[in-house]
């Protein structure tokens, strides 16, 4: 049995009578036979929702002279007036599948058929059927030998394998010892999880042993196929799979690229992983600030913040340099995009930081997808490169990803991609060692599979498709929001308040010179043109200063819903919805979102996004503002919080909350000072790794807020919202009304006035009974050493 579906789109009716229907149904029949499953298209509108929603197709038969039918409201393609309904349908072929197969059907008419057809026609069919002029089973062969070569081809290197080796039934001698799930059958619970799961992830667990697998290790074998037809895919040299995610790739990357006390330039806007990998290898960070804007979001670094003058001045003023091997920056590392979707001008960031070092490192957790869609060309690391930077100066760029994040793989699921230049080298062997320090000797066969899979899914037309989706999915939700927004303020029968979307109020046509509202906007407009998307310097609507015509853009499918209470530029508004209010809304909707700001929160579209998913988040939106101006009881809107905060929250209505909530924070200023502390940094004491060592040998202890001015802290704190590290290990926490201290003051304040709402503080411990806050520092008794 081949499996898979064929799509007939031809004009006969398969229950009709007549010559040609009657044969076209036989060879539907026998198909059905050989194991394929047959969907029938009578229109070219009906051939086509069938390649948007079918992606399991193995073949296609198609007639020329298919009628066209209607287009779909917003379906994309080019409109093409006097073009058959068959040769439309070809067309989109070609956009959504690579290499799919297709029979062209023919009439039985004029000798001349062949020759009336365009040229490109050839190049996009792999046959033609005359169904009158051969058996039915004849012709079903054909299509069915078509579809098992396509259902082989299209499988990446090491999924095949593994499903071939499956196909084997061999006996397990090795480990894992549940020997392909056998061991779970022996146990009432283990039977539970076996029945969860299936058979099937049980006998793909496999060990290393199994050598005709190959080695992850070794990047022998089938894995090793399987990571060089990634690197093609990707645009890399290189391309390593990692297991335990993207952390873990940052820090293998950081552990390779800098030794013990050389200077890495250091993103503040960085994950944690990437301080960890400072710690292992021992380097000297130096960090350099990104922007933020009002709302408490971080921009990017602005391109003054990474020029060589800039660089060299933040290394000579930085303590920690004193004691380097070297005034010269080994290895530069950034975030791109930014969680709130910020991506770079990847080239033009090369470029400026170029003179300053000669490895950069493009930490792209959040956007494995970018090489797939036009709209992030030159946007990522992998296209830094010989064809867009010629000379001597070019650095070797790293590009971690997440894969798991935004594309389709299992958790934990991360790449490693390099380009390497001859300034600086990468050597296989050498960065494999630090490779296998960080990788594991059992790896998860299923999450290989996935990587190989995810890899595959992007490779040729269908990574744009897939892409391109999710683009316009967002834009519509996008423009959904404004709109219900602009609806809401004109109806005139209630408060003209709605939820925003953080994007450009309106856009520019680049072709006409048109410019149009946001809302109104055409979605091809927006689909297709970067400009749209990138951040002008000195907008208001993102508030973020020192920025370069097309330095920075912003990713449509990171959306950020602004609520009322405060703008871009930080204008504090008399009323407000403060954003854990509204999440916490969401969530007893089974809404969960990505992350939540002060006044804003972000949702992501990803390949898994549809109409009704995010159709239900804007219905969620509206009911969240019709219960807000009516004052519902918050016990109505909220039940479990008030349930476990009775004391605090009874008797309180939706409206009170937000109320008394924002003035907390206007009054707070709280977002100002989020900014304050992140713009002016804590000054560095001793490197982390040395930080680290106490750590582990009893020479740190915690330390109240209230007692920690001018201690030098010992592990980095993170608050979520922004996510972002506020204190690294060796810096000082500063005077007691210091930006450090008045900023974590001002959340411990937050958090004890409202219960239920605590910031996630990655680094401090709580007092469950006061509330109080405490800092992990160096023991006063420890001997610092100088820088």
């Amino acid at each position: 049995m081949v499996g898979g579906t064929v799509l007939f789109a031809l004009d006969e009716d398969p229950l009709g009578a007549g010559a040609a229907g009657g044969q076209l149904r036989r060879i539907r029949e026998e198909v059905e036979a050989q194991g394929l499953e047959a969907r029938w298209a009578r229109t070219g509108t009906d051939a086509r929702a069938v390649l948007r929603t079918e992606a399991g197709l193995a073949a296609a038969v198609v007639s020329w002279d298919l009628p066209p039918g209607k287009r779909s409201p917003g379906e994309q393609g080019e409109k093409r007036g006097d073009e058959t309904g068959g040769a439309a349908v070809l067309r989109q072929i070609g956009r959504r599948f690579k290499d799919l197969p297709v029979l062209l059907v023919m009439t039985d008419g004029a000798d001349d058929d062949l020759e009336r057809l365009p040229l490109w026609v050839a190049e996009t069919v792999v046959g033609y059927v005359w169904p009158l002029e051969d058996t039915p089973a004849f012709i079903a062969g054909r299509i069915a030998g078509a579809a098992r070569a396509y259902r082989q081809s299209v499988l990446p290197p090491f999924f095949k394998a593994l499903r071939r080796f499956d196909d084997a039934h061999e006996y397990s001698w090795h480990t894992p010892a549940h020997a392909g799930g056998v061991a779970f059958l022996k146990s009432p619970v283990g039977r539970a999880f076996f029945d969860h799961y299936g058979e099937r992830l049980f006998r793909s667990d496999l060990s290393i042993s199994v050598e005709e697998l190959g080695s992850l290790f070794e990047h022998t074998g089938p894995i090793g196929e399987a990571e060089r037809n990634a690197a093609r895919i990707f645009g890399a040299d290189r391309t390593y799979f990692v297991l335990h995610g993207n952390s873990t790739a940052d820090r293998m990357v950081g552990h390779y690229c800098v030794a013990q006390d050389e200077i890495a330039l250091v993103d503040r806007n960085c994950h944690k992983s990437v301080l960890h990998g400072l710690v292992l290898s021992g380097a000297r960070p130096v960090y350099l600030v990104p922007t933020r804007n009002g709302y408490g979001l971080a921009g990017p670094l602005p391109p003054g913040e990474i020029g060589a003058a800039s660089v060299a001045g933040r290394i000579a003023r930085n303590p920690l340099t004193q004691g380097a091997v070297s005034p010269h920056a080994e290895y530069a590392v950034l975030t791109n995009s930014t969680y709130d979707g910020l991506c770079y001008d990847a080239i033009r960031v090369a470029r400026e930081l170029a003179p300053s070092t000669p490895r950069v490192h493009f930490d792209e957790a959040w956007f494995a997808y970018a090489r797939f869609h036009p709209l992030y060309t030159g946007r990522y690391g992998m296209s830094v490169g010989p064809d867009t930077f010629e000379g001597p100066d070019r650095p070797t760029v790293f590009s971690t990803q997440s894969t798991h994040k935004l594309l389709a793989a299992l958790s934990q699921s991360a790449m490693v991609h390099v380009k390497p230049s001859p300034r600086a080298p990468v050597e296989h062997e050498r960065f494999n060692e630090a490779f296998m320090m960080h990788g594991t000797t059992s790896p998860l066969y299923p999450a290989i599979a996935s990587l190989d899979v995810a890899a595959g899914m992007m490779d040729g037309p269908q990574g744009h498709w897939l892409i391109d989706e999710a683009v316009t999915e967002a834009i519509r939700f996008r423009q959904a929001v404004a709109r219900t927004g602009r609806r809401v303020a004109e109806a005139g029968d209630r408060p003209a308040w709605f939820f925003g979307a953080w994007q450009p109020p309106a856009v520019t046509d680049p072709a006409t010179g048109e410019r149009y509202d946001f809302a109104d906007a055409p979605a091809e407009l927006l689909r297709s043109h970067a400009s749209c998307w990138q951040l002008e310097p000195g907008a208001d609507w993102h508030g973020f200063p020192g920025l370069a015509d097309g330095y920075c853009q912003l990713d449509p499918v990171k959306v950020t819903l602004t609520c009322p209470g405060i703008d871009a530029t930080g204008t504090w508004a008399d009323w407000g919805i403060p954003a854990r209010i509204l999440t916490a809304y969401l969530a007893t909707r089974n809404i969960v979102v990505e992350k939540t700001d002060s006044y804003t929160t972000l949702i992501l579209f990803s390949m898994g996004i549809t109409k009704g998913k995010w159709g239900t988040l804007l219905d969620a939106l509206m009911d969240f503002k019709a219960l807000h101006d009516e004052d519902a009881p918050l016990d109505r809107v909220l039940p479990g919080l008030v349930a476990q905060y009775p004391r605090r929250y009874t008797g309180t209505t939706l409206r009170e909350l937000c109320r008394s909530m924002h003035d907390h924070l206007r009054d707070a200023d709280l977002v100002g000072l989020l900014d304050t502390a992140f713009q002016e940094l804590p000054r560095p004491v001793v490197p982390p790794q040395w930080c680290y060592q106490r750590l582990i040998r009893q020479g740190t202890e915690r330390v109240r807020l209230a007692d920690a001015a001018d201690r030098v802290a010992a592990a980095m704190v993170t608050v979520t919202p922004p996510g972002i590290p506020v204190l690294m290990p060796g810096e000082s926490i500063g005077a007691a009304d210091g930006p450090l201290l008045r900023y974590l003051g001002a959340l411990e304040s937050f958090d004890r006035r409202f219960p239920g709402f605590r910031s996630e503080t990655h680094g401090v411990t709580v007092d469950d009974e006061t509330g109080d806050y405490a800092i992990e520092c160096v023991r006063q008794d420890e001997d610092i050493p100088a820088p």
